[in-house]
């Protein structure tokens, strides 16, 4: 039990509810089919019939959508404890890719499988509602910050985003985190060009806040950032947890 007791899942879900031996069992079950992804080829495309839901370990993905002309929004990043397509099995069509940014390490879960561990402990059930609603309110906080934030409050606010969800599953902190997103991915994100996105990273920098450089963002001044951007975590819930 040791392995899944220290996984990116159960240390992200334990932010909401404390977890039983019995919930442990069926989250090591959950994980029990392990596959690896190479990075840059879609591993879900957009339209695909989504018969598994994969739980990410390792690595880092993309989920994106694209349109008619060729570009791309991605929609966001899943980092280890992430949930890839959980909507599109209960859709039953992916609604848009998912596209491994660097190798990872994910476990399938078939659509059977996850509606028997809900069956079995619904509190564990609620426990992935909590992250799938999580993720709904990062969605929500990206539109907010395409439409009405100006390019150095939103990338402050994606860096400050990024760090708290890392923070929750250990791979981050208020002095910063690895991050192997590219100028490119940030442009596609954040709705800007990949130059404005230089330019934006450029400012920031200049202004002693953040640096972000070769796949590392170091935090120079937390509390600053967090004014620039009007960061309010509260939308992501880690405060500790509802369900004891």
């Amino acid at each position: 039990m040791k392995s899944i007791e220290h996984s990116p899942l159960t240390r992200k879900l334990s932010a909401f509810v404390a977890l039983s031996e019995v919930e442990l069992a069926v989250l090591e079950r959950l994980h029990q089919r392990r596959r690896s992804f190479v990075g840059g080829r879609d591993m879900v495309h957009q339209g695909q019939s989504a018969r598994a839901a994969y739980i990410l370990s390792a690595g880092w993905v993309c989920s994106y959508k694209l349109q008619a002309d060729g570009t791309r929004q991605i929609v966001d990043f899943q980092i280890p404890g992430d949930f890839l397509g959980l909507r599109s099995v209960l859709l039953r069509t992916s609604d848009h890719s998912f596209e491994p940014i660097v190798d990872i390490e994910a476990a399938e879960v078939l659509t059977s499988d996850l509606l028997e561990a809900f069956a079995q402990t619904p509190r564990l059930a609620t426990a992935i509602l909590w992250a799938a609603s999580r993720d709904e309110a990062m969605v929500v906080e990206h539109l907010v910050g395409i439409g009405r934030r100006d390019a150095d409050a939103r990338m402050a606010h994606f860096l400050l985003e990024l760090g708290s969800r890392l923070a929750l599953v250990g791979m981050g902190g208020k002095d910063g985190f690895d991050c192997p997103l590219t100028q490119y991915h940030l442009a596609d994100t954040l709705g800007l060009s990949a130059v404005h996105v230089n330019r934006v990273l450029r400012q920031l920098r200049e202004s002693g806040l953040v640096t972000f450089r070769d796949g590392h963002v170091t935090f120079h001044d937390y509390g600053g950032l967090v004014e620039l951007a009007e960061f309010d975590p509260a939308y992501l819930d880690q405060s500790g947890p509802l369900l004891k």
